[in-house]
Order: structure tokens, then C-alpha cells, then sequence
């Protein structure tokens, strides 16, 4: 397959997202323990989590939004505490800083060095990730994202904006991602061609359909296969 260019997912692809976010619940949860006690007290990190669930489940219709969702549980969380005035700047700050210290795997900045130096590359994500603040925009040509776009991964109309952005056919573009449904089957189905960041060496789940054009172990695996093509 000949690829021109190509589409990349963020979190848990590039680094673990999950570190991060757990470490912005803290630091939301200590402004509040210190600021505003009677919502911390009300609302500790698994009822803030649970809180949120909630509000996502109630509005499907931001289901591409993560930060609107955010904003709606603080809403909820300081009026159900009776309290209107409600520092939403300061919590998001908080929040977004936190989430956006991430630590790469370590095989992803040096593989996408070589990626990006030769092929155009398009940040493609469901999250709220901030290329300028982790350090890396740098080598992406566009960023395309959720929330901007009004739908989310697996739907075919986010692949085709980062299409349109590179100006190309969707056959000429490898999306590459770590979700076997979001990344894979998503890209798919929206004719690009696919490539599964599979860390930890699972069988792809065959009930998802057809296997990822490439099954690969991480990014330095994608670098290597990417300039044996030329």
C-alpha cells in the first residue's frame, strides 16, 4: 500500500493517558479540599467520577465534547452544594494542566521524529489532549480533535475533516491508534487504511471484523515499517 500521509491518535497511543487523569482528579479534588470544603466533602474523586458518568450518559448529545461534560459535573457539583459563583476558569486550569503532563512511551517522540520528518502527520483524537503544552505540535501538520469537528472516533466523518485537512484520498492515509473499535474499525470503515499500536500483544478481537492492515508492538515498530516502504 502506497501512504502519503498519515493520522495518529494521542492518548494511550503516543503515552498513558491514564496516569494523567488521575493525577488532574487530585489536583482538582485538593483546590476544592482547600477552597471549597463542603464540595469536596460532597463530592470526593469517585462521587465527582460517578458525577460525571452521569452527566455523560444524560448528554449523549456532547458524547464528542469531554470538556463541555467537565464543566457541566462542576456546574452540578457546586449548585447541588448551594453554591452559584463557581470558579470554572480556575478548575478547568487545574485540570487541563494537569492532564496535559503526560509521559511519552518511550519509543514515541523518537518515532515520531522520523515520521514526521518525512510524511504528514494529523493529530486525531476523542480527547482534550493540547500538542502546544505537552511539547510536541512541532510535528504534527493539523490537529483535528472531538470536540471541534462535533463528532467523535469511530465515525467516519471525523476521518474524512483530517482528510480533507491533508487534501488526499482516505485510501492514501494510514490512521494509526491503539482502540480496536475507535482506531481500527473506525478508520476502517471510513476507507483509510490501519495500523494497530498493540503494546501489549493482544489477538485482535475477530468479532470486530477485519484484522488492522499492520498489527504493530509500538511506534518504533510503525518508523521501521514506514521507511522499508520508502
Amino acid at each position: 500500500m502506497r501512504i502519503r500521509a498519515l493520522t495518529l491518535d494521542l492518548d494511550d497511543t503516543l503515552w498513558p493517558v491514564l496516569p494523567a487523569l488521575e493525577r488532574a482528579d487530585r489536583d482538582v479534588d485538593a483546590y476544592l479540599r482547600q477552597h471549597y470544603p463542603d464540595v469536596a466533602r460532597a463530592w470526593p474523586i469517585p462521587a465527582m467520577r460517578a458525577l460525571r458518568a452521569e452527566v455523560a450518559a444524560e448528554r449523549t448529545d456532547l458524547a464528542h465534547d469531554f470538556t463541555a461534560q467537565r464543566h457541566l459535573t462542576m456546574r452540578r457539583a457546586f449548585t447541588t452544594c448551594g453554591i452559584d459563583a463557581i470558579p470554572l476558569e480556575t478548575l478547568w486550569e487545574i485540570y487541563f494542566s494537569a492532564r496535559n503532563s503526560v509521559d511519552l512511551f518511550p519509543d514515541s517522540l523518537p518515532a515520531l521524529r522520523r515520521i514526521a520528518g518525512r510524511w504528514p502527520v494529523v493529530s486525531l483524537t476523542n480527547g482534550n489532549a493540547d500538542l502546544d503544552r505537552i511539547g510536541i505540535r512541532e510535528h504534527f501538520a493539523h490537529h483535528v480533535c472531538a470536540r471541534d469537528t462535533g463528532v467523535a472516533k469511530p465515525d467516519a466523518r471525523i476521518f474524512t475533516a483530517a482528510a480533507e485537512r491533508l487534501g488526499l484520498a482516505p485510501a492514501e492515509i494510514l490512521h494509526v491508534g491503539d482502540d480496536p473499535e475507535l482506531d481500527v474499525v473506525g478508520a476502517r470503515d471510513a476507507g483509510l487504511r490501519t495500523a494497530w499500536i498493540n503494546r501489549a500483544g493482544h489477538p485482535w478481537p475477530g468479532a470486530l471484523g477485519a484484522a488492522p492492515d499492520l498489527d504493530l508492538r509500538d511506534m518504533g515498530a510503525l518508523a521501521d515499517w514506514l521507511e522499508a516502504q520508502g
